[in-house]
């Protein structure tokens, strides 16, 4: 597990902009597009009362193999499945119907409002998908949509594959054809859509591209290239259901999942160069699946229940520990380094091989903190804080350290072991945090504090040498967005192990180097170990009340970069992640997110 895990997991409010520049619409969408994607499979189980009527089919099978992006769900859940569902919804949204509003995703242009019960129960089945097929052109409806849907925005337009917007189809089981197709036309007439054909198979478009068809008994309703990649499925051409990384990952998927998500990093390479050529892969939806999956084919599976929501990731194994690289991936290290954090913690993720994943961590943390905004468009406390200029002030000593020439590599990299990040304490005075990581040659890492002083003080930054008790080298930079002295120091822990330490404020560094006690056998510790069962050990455990008193106290809560998360914060109470094999070349990544139990 790497650093990125604090944002994209916890609490997705940890985060600056890589420049200091406003965050462009494509940056914001990136993320949202994602989370999306995994909630758009359950949206709609919370509307529906029962399970449909009618033979069932997997919409994967219309879905083609090469794929980017898939998600799959049951949207007619029944039984303790669909109580569980709901029961999560409302926890998380304080509300009786918390996915309604993701009818927008049938929402097509020109389409009024939709209601569930007379205008899509009636021919709705038991299971529903969506995929895209090109990444290059992620589109802002998308975070549009998740917007409307899960924050109670009053959006318009997020329909997500709009003229312009991502290229894909949602592909929706059918319980009744001939009402399906009644309500394909309505749609396709309100949209000005025309009649096409594509390999003797009829559907309608529009001018802007937007397609509607009854493909197979699937209701399809997406780009019209999205479109004609399921007429090609069903007519023969590969589907997902039957591309062999995918079958063995859902193979091992839990049975009591919701949805879950695929995503093949090597069709989002290739949909990535064959739409933007000149784009960077680090940027937008494909730069956030690579940090997620690394190089691999990934399932996440959505387990809801009353207390909890848990996300399985099931990655293929990549043959060694850390190989592969991604958040998703498995590293007993990163276990074993969260264990020695200082026990007081409310936010400790370990860190597995840090000279390996470092430079993707840092990429991570500048990608997701675009979503957060810097300046006067996040800052709201007398300080004039925000989180995006406090996380960009950061990955400024980060970067130079994961800086991949070869001689950053031969000063920073080459001595890196396993690390950890921690926080803890609930105001600004009391605050201790720090990322911790081990050296193998102590030598060289206690002459690296020298060198990333003079590589910051050519950047303009003032680092300048301090004396910190207990350490044998140390300097204290100033950092534009940061209150406070990042203290940058290396020292031998009690045992003799030599860390190198990147602490806020000298008791930051003593607390990682000379801890009162580590965080194993603590009882945050055993919760989480109990929370992720199987047999994993935690690598990240976050206490989201702690953290969201720490934003109170800085005045960060009224950002209004922030501030539309907070009831979400305010809905949940830990977060714990772990990893572990399954067998049969399938390892997993838990992530189970504790939910405050609903007020009478």
């Amino acid at each position: 597990m790497s650093i990125t895990t604090a944002t994209a997991t916890a609490a997705a409010t940890e985060a600056g902009p890589a420049h200091g520049t406003r965050p462009s619409a494509r940056a914001r969408s990136a993320l949202a597009g994602l989370a999306l994607i995994v909630t758009l499979g359950v949206a709609l189980s919370g509307c529906g009362s029962g399970s449909a009527d009618g033979t069932t089919a997997n919409p994967a099978v219309a879905v083609p193999a090469s794929a980017a992006l898939y998600a799959g769900a049951t949207v007619r859940p029944s039984g303790a499945q669909k109580t569980a569902a709901l029961a999560a919804g409302a926890a998380l949204t304080h509300q009786a119907d918390p996915y309604l509003r993701l009818l927008a995703a049938l929402q097509t242009p020109g389409s009024p409002q939709l209601s569930f019960k007379s205008d899509v129960a009636p021919w709705l089945g038991p299971h529903a998908g969506i995929f895209l097929s090109s990444l290059g052109s992620s589109s802002s409806a998308l975070l549009s949509l998740l917007e409307q849907g899960l924050l109670g925005t009053a959006t318009t337009g997020a329909f997500p594959f709009s003229p312009g917007g991502a290229q894909g189809a949602l592909v929706l089981d059918t319980s009744d054809a001939s009402k399906a197709r009644s309500f394909l036309d309505t749609q396709a007439k309100r949209a000005g859509a025309h009649a096409a054909s594509y390999r003797g198979v009829a559907y309608q478009v529009t001018s802007g591209k937007v397609a509607f068809g009854l493909i197979d008994r699937f209701a399809v309703i997406g780009s019209e290239s999205g479109m004609r990649s399921v007429i090609e499925t069903t007519l023969g051409a590969s589907s997902l259901a039957h591309a062999g990384g995918y079958a063995k990952l859902l193979a091992a998927a839990p049975p009591d999942a919701l949805g879950n998500l695929y995503t093949n990093p090597a069709s989002v390479s290739a949909s990535q160069a064959k739409s933007s050529p000149e784009a960077s892969t680090a940027e937008g939806l494909a730069g956030l699946l690579t940090l997620l999956t690394g190089t691999r084919q990934a399932n996440v599976s959505l387990v809801p229940s009353s207390s909890a929501l848990t996300l399985d990731a099931d990655t293929v194994a990549a043959g060694s520990s850390g190989a592969g690289g991604g958040l998703l991936a498995v590293d007993p290290e990163g276990a074993r380094a969260l264990a020695e954090l200082p026990g007081e913690s409310w936010l400790a993720i370990g860190l597995g091989h840090v000279g390996e994943t470092l430079a993707q961590d840092v990429q991570g943390l500048r990608t997701l903190g675009s979503l957060f905004g810097s300046g006067s468009e996040g800052a709201s406390s007398d300080l004039g804080l925000s989180l995006g200029s406090i996380v960009q002030a950061l990955t400024t000593p980060l970067g130079v350290l994961a800086g991949t020439s070869a001689q950053a590599r031969h000063d920073f990299a080459s001595w890196m072991g396993s690390g950890g990040i921690f926080a803890s304490g609930a105001s600004l005075l009391e605050l201790r945090a720090a990322v911790v990581i081990a050296s193998k040659d102590p030598v060289a890492s206690r002459a690296a504090v020298a060198d990333l002083g003079d590589q910051l003080r050519k950047a303009g930054v003032s680092a300048s040498p301090v004396s910190i008790a207990g350490t044998e080298a140390a300097i204290g930079v100033r950092l534009s967005g940061l209150p406070v002295v990042l203290d940058v120091a290396d020292g031998r822990d009690s045992s003799g192990q030599a860390r190198f330490v990147l602490g806020v404020g000298e008791a930051s560094v003593q607390d990682a180097l000379r801890p009162s006690g580590a965080l194993a056998g603590t009882a945050p510790y055993d919760a989480a170990t109990a929370a992720l069962g199987e047999g994993a050990q935690p690598s990240v455990i976050v206490d989201f009340p702690t953290m969201l008193s720490l934003l109170e106290g800085l005045g960060l809560t009224e950002s209004p970069a922030i501030a539309k998360y907070v009831p979400y914060l305010r809905a949940s109470t830990t977060l714990a992640g772990g990893g572990h094999q399954l067998g049969g070349e399938v390892e997993r990544f838990r992530l189970t997110l504790g939910l405050q139990p609903p007020s009478e």
